[in-house]
C-alpha cells in the first residue's frame, strides 16, 4: 500500500508556514525546492521540510490536512516544537533524485 504524508514547510526564518498533502513526499519537497510551482511556497520561499506525518490512505491525510489547515498558528508551531525543536530541514539528508 502507498504511504501518503501531510507536511510543513516553512522559509529560512520560519516565518511562514504552508501545509501540504501528497502521495509521493520526495518528488514533493523536490517540486517546492526547485521551484517548479509559481504558488504560495514560491512566493514565500517556502523550501525547508520542519513537519511530517505519514498515513495508510490518500483520505485520511487529507482528513488530517484540513484538520490541520482549520487551527491556529500556534497549535501548528506546538506540533512542529515536539516534534522538531530545533526547526531542522528534515530532507536535508535526503538524495534526490532529480530525473
Amino acid at each position: 500500500m502507498k504511504k501518503s504524508y501531510v507536511y510543513f514547510l516553512t522559509n529560512k526564518n520560519n516565518t511562514v508556514t504552508y501545509i501540504g498533502v501528497t502521495s509521493d513526499i520526495e518528488k514533493r519537497i523536490l517540486q517546492h525546492k526547485t521551484k517548479v510551482f509559481k504558488g504560495f511556497t514560491f512566493k514565500y520561499n517556502c523550501n525547508k521540510l520542519v513537519y511530517l506525518e505519514e498515513f495508510d490512505s490518500i483520505n485520511d491525510a487529507i482528513v488530517r490536512e484540513k484538520q490541520l489547515k482549520s487551527g491556529n498558528r500556534k497549535r501548528k508551531e506546538d506540533l512542529i516544537n515536539i516534534a522538531n525543536p530545533e526547526w531542522s530541514d528534515l530532507s536535508k539528508n535526503w538524495v534526490f533524485d532529480t530525473k
